[in-house]
């Protein structure tokens, strides 16, 4: 090979270098066609303060299987949250990367957590839950990394029973006095317009109203045109009682 093909490749392999690192960089940005706006999806959480959040596995006890089991319903963050305006306090679980509900419902006063027999930072309870969008009565247990969010769970979920507990009080204690003075106050001028309309139509009816002869109520021997009738009512005489 010549001295001049071996700088021809030389200059060759440069270019192609030069190409294979610009080709590396180039980095084409491209408007998108259709700009679609950004969606806020709401959680419906927005109105409720967070009492506590921790991380738990959820299990679920399927009684229809043969024999009955615990079934594992889904692990991620756990929330206690309590309602700003209406003080109500429910329990809300998401499944992770999902984010799908496992466990979504209210905490009464009733409801009582009992410690698991094969496991001392698990709690067991019944409730009726709302994860699958229609309300189900079902028994849960809920495990957690260790005891001491156990005991975490535990107070916070008392907390959240005496909050309810003092609402229903509060609701219950309403006398009747007071659901009346709460109660709209009636209008007088609406009363006194339709009394005034009640007054006209009758005095609209008593012009049209043919006047009849009056009929005495009292039944009288005389009155009665069968004899046999007359003379059975002139027997009839009152006893006076003692």
């Amino acid at each position: 090979m010549s001295e001049v093909d071996k700088e021809q490749a030389v200059v060759d392999e440069k270019n192609c270098d030069n190409e294979t690192a610009e080709d590396a960089e180039h980095d084409p940005h491209y408007d998108p066609i259709i700009s679609l706006p950004e969606v806020v999806v709401p959680t419906l959480e927005e109105d409720e303060t967070v009492m506590l959040c921790l991380r738990a596995k959820l299990y679920r006890y399927d009684a229809n299987v043969s024999p009955p089991e615990w079934k594992e319903r889904g692990t991620g963050y756990v929330k206690i949250l309590s309602h700003k305006f209406n003080s109500t306090v429910r329990v809300v679980m998401r499944r992770d990367k999902t984010l799908k509900l496992c466990a979504n419902h209210f905490i009464s006063p009733s409801m009582v957590l009992k410690p698991s027999v094969s496991c001392d930072r698990a709690w067991v309870y019944s409730v009726k839950d709302f994860s699958d969008g229609t309300v189900k009565s079902e028994l849960l247990a809920i495990k957690f990394a260790n005891i001491e969010n156990a005991h975490k769970w535990k107070d916070t979920f008392d907390e959240g029973k005496k909050i309810v507990a003092n609402s229903e009080n509060l609701k219950g204690s309403t006398t009747a006095e007071d659901k009346l003075l709460i109660g709209d106050s009636p209008v007088l001028n609406d009363t006194f317009e339709e009394e005034k309309k009640n007054l006209s139509v009758d005095k609209n009816d008593e012009k049209k109203a043919v006047p009849t002869k009056k009929v005495s109520s009292e039944i009288t021997p005389e009155k009665l045109t069968n004899p046999e009738l007359n003379e059975k009512l002139s027997s009839m005489s009152i006893k006076s009682t003692s």
